[in-house]
């Protein structure tokens, strides 16, 4: 059994899927079922590539939640369509995300991790003057210990 990689995970970082295409390639497999069709590809080039690799592999393809059977001329149509609006919807989103924070550092709100440094400089410093060590320090503040480290050996 193979697991489809997560939504998150980019096309380059895919190991399970890269498996699934491989045992594919050796003709191990006569078709893949996907729960949804943007769980396997990230973008329009992205699954047209492995699509049309799947099928020059007589692997068939098939989407549940779409009901999509990419063994015929209409499924694959269909499939094409599905992917060309999903790629749509993730820029329009990505477009708002970047209005929004545009938006806030218009007005002066700050935007992205607070500045761990300039909080605990002082408490750092002296909590490593004491003696306790960078993993104790950033326990006990609640930081990371690369903050708590950049602090040290930044004196």
């Amino acid at each position: 059994m193979f697991i489809v990689p997560a939504s998150g995970d980019t096309p380059k970082d895919r190991p399970k899927r890269d498996e699934l295409i491989n045992q594919a390639r050796r003709r191990n497999i006569d078709v893949i079922i996907v729960w949804k069709l943007d769980r396997w590809g990230r973008s329009v080039s992205d699954l047209f590539r492995t699509l049309n690799e799947l099928s020059d592999l007589g692997v068939g393809f098939i989407s549940l939640t779409e009901a999509l059977d990419l063994t015929t001329s209409t499924g694959r149509a269909m499939a094409g369509l599905l992917v060309i609006f999903a790629e749509f919807e993730r820029e329009i989103l990505r477009e708002r995300v970047r209005a929004g924070i545009a938006h806030a550092r218009e007005q002066g709100k700050p935007h992205g991790r607070p500045a761990t440094v300039k909080k605990y400089t002082e408490e750092v410093k002296t909590l490593f003057k004491n003696g306790l060590s960078q993993s104790e320090i950033a326990r006990q503040l609640g930081i990371g210990r690369t903050s708590v480290r950049r602090i040290i050996n930044n004196k």
